[in-house]
């Protein structure tokens, strides 16, 4: 059906940035538009209406109130003179002439400046209407993501050390509708030992977040959630009984998408007391489990090793190991996570190259049964003390995020290097990123035109094919030695996968030396002085290992 939108300044009101926005908003929904003009009579429009038989008109007026109901009035008659009922209706203005319009009984919506962007996409894709209350608000990842692309639906993570005080928090997000996704922090007691609690250590309860310990504490948040816009609810994986903890988290919270690592949460980096082939073995099954019942995964697994200040090629390689070994578990619709400011000083440009990398591997993976979305974020620890500093810190990692088009813009709060986020702290920065993608959206540079960057992209799609490489060939008889979990783990140990921060552990390598040159992470070799290339690091690696 052919969707025309006539739009037109009323009466003698000039001003068009809004509705201009409006129209290129609804052209990027296929929408065929026709503006008008600026100053445009009661008579005009309903001319044109007549003549061109839209399917929605949108009018604007942000002079003095007073004046509008007669143009309205005008308006309303001829709806009802030339037979237009069946038309859509819409208004934008200031608060003042949006209550005049919505007093004129006239327009299906009215948009007054209160309404973020993304309420507008969700009316011109059809979602909003008439509508009211949870009807409004999509209860699945995918149709919340439809509801709002090319504005991302945004997340936050929350857990206070108490838990009354958390599922009041919830509530208190909920109702403000600063969130579509709520991520449940539970404290690490919960993520180990959730099922075993008499192994909880007492004195750590609330560390790291929530002191969740019943399946009843889950589905009060869920209950508590039920206001506002409805936000989905997630939560990490536990360390421990993970099959368990996955199962409860579907019935309590309706987990909307799950996250797993593929090397993470074991003797690795602590977190947990299994080895790394089990946990790895564990982990891909955990994924499998989830694809059988068609839930989305995140694999959290590129930035866990560049928090560790892995290289940049590294990072793509990870990025796109954990995303190839979720397709092999049956996972349909892929979250990934494309963490910026990792580490804190890595410039900017180089980190756009980074993600572009990772995106370009990743998204190769694609066909009728693997779809992934983009979620980004900023760098924990790029975040200063100072809360003032750190708001811009977040508006501009978002501003720079935005360039992946993401999916999903996951909300670091601004205070998180000072204090745990209250409510009120989760609120102001989700909207603080909102600000910063609706600026975005109106138009922005094009960094993929770029040339620094384009290079640097594709350095990095050569080193982490290096990478791969060099895991396939340590793999021998192996079927797949890239979802391989003997194999995985041979690469840890030998430091084709490395990371400073591993040195002395026994399950890794540890002996990689990374630096940031010229903005960018790369494989150090410090005795001469230089950058290693990643062909330079594997071949010293494989020399060594045939050597022994």
């Amino acid at each position: 059906m052919r969707k025309l939108i006539i739009a037109a300044a009323l009466g003698n009101d000039v001003h068009v940035a809004g509705i201009m926005n409006f129209l290129k908003l609804a052209e990027e929904q296929g929408y065929e538009t026709m503006f008008l003009g600026t100053a445009v009579s009661p008579e005009r429009v309903l001319e044109a209406v007549t003549e061109h038989s839209p399917y929605m008109v949108g009018l604007s007026y942000r002079l003095t109130p007073s004046a509008l109901p007669a143009l309205l009035d005008k308006i309303s008659l001829g709806i009802k003179e030339y037979g237009l009922e069946n038309i859509k209706w819409t208004f934008g203005g200031t608060q003042p002439t949006g209550e005049a319009a919505r007093n004129s009984g006239i327009f299906e919506r009215v948009f007054d400046g209160t309404e973020d962007m993304d309420d507008t996409i969700m009316y011109l894709k059809g979602i909003t209407g008439k509508k009211t209350g949870r009807e409004l608000y999509p209860q699945d990842l995918l149709g919340r993501i439809e509801s709002k692309y090319p504005f991302p639906i945004l997340r936050h993570h929350f857990g206070l050390p108490d838990l009354n005080a958390t599922i009041e928090g919830v509530y208190k997000i909920a109702e403000s509708k600063a969130l579509d996704v709520i991520s449940i922090a539970p404290d690490q007691n919960a993520q180990e030992h959730f099922f075993e609690p008499e192994k909880m250590d007492h004195t750590m309860d609330g560390a790291g977040g929530a002191p969740l310990r019943t399946e009843e504490d889950f589905a009060a948040l869920y209950e508590h959630s039920r206001t506002g816009n409805y936000p989905l609810l997630r939560c990490y994986s536990g360390t421990n009984d993970v099959f368990e903890m996955a199962d409860m988290l579907l019935k309590t919270i309706y987990n909307a998408w799950a996250a797993v690592p593929l090397c993470w949460y074991n003797q690795l980096d602590g977190r947990g007391p299994r080895d790394l082939i089990t946990s790895i073995s564990e982990n891909q099954q955990l994924m499998r489990w989830h694809g059988g019942r068609g839930i989305p995964l995140e694999a959290n697994e590129a930035h866990h090793w560049g928090l560790r200040d892995a290289h940049d090629a590294i990072y793509v390689a990870a990025s796109y190991l954990a995303a190839y070994n979720a397709k092999k578990m049956g996972i349909k619709h892929y979250v990934a996570q494309y963490m910026f400011n990792l580490p804190p000083n890595e410039f900017p440009k180089m980190d756009l190259a980074k993600m572009f990398a990772a995106i370009e591997m990743v998204e190769s993976l694609h066909d009728d049964s693997f779809t992934t979305f983009r979620q980004a974020r900023a760098g924990l620890a790029s975040f200063p003390t100072d809360l003032s500093m750190a708001k811009g810190q977040l508006a501009a990692s978002c501003y720079t995020a935005m360039a992946i088009r993401p999916h999903i813009y996951h909300v670091v709060g601004f205070c998180e290097a000072h204090h745990a986020a209250t409510p009120e702290d989760v609120i102001e920065s989700a909207r603080i990123a909102r600000g910063v993608i609706k600026n975005y959206l109106q138009g922005a540079p094009d960094v993929t035109a770029d040339r620094e960057i384009m290079m640097r992209k594709d350095m990095l799609i050569s080193e982490a094919q290096t990478i791969l490489g060099a895991i396939e060939a340590i793999g021998g008889d192996s079927i797949d030695p890239l979802s391989d979990p003997t194999v995985i783990a041979d690469a840890i140990k030998m430091g084709i996968l490395d990371a400073p921060h591993l040195r002395g552990n026994k399950l890794a390598s540890g002996t990689i030396t990374t630096r940031l040159v010229n903005g960018a992470m790369y494989a150090y070799d410090e005795e001469n002085g230089r950058v290693l290339t990643e062909e330079e690091r594997i071949n010293r690696i494989m020399d060594a290992a045939f050597a022994a």
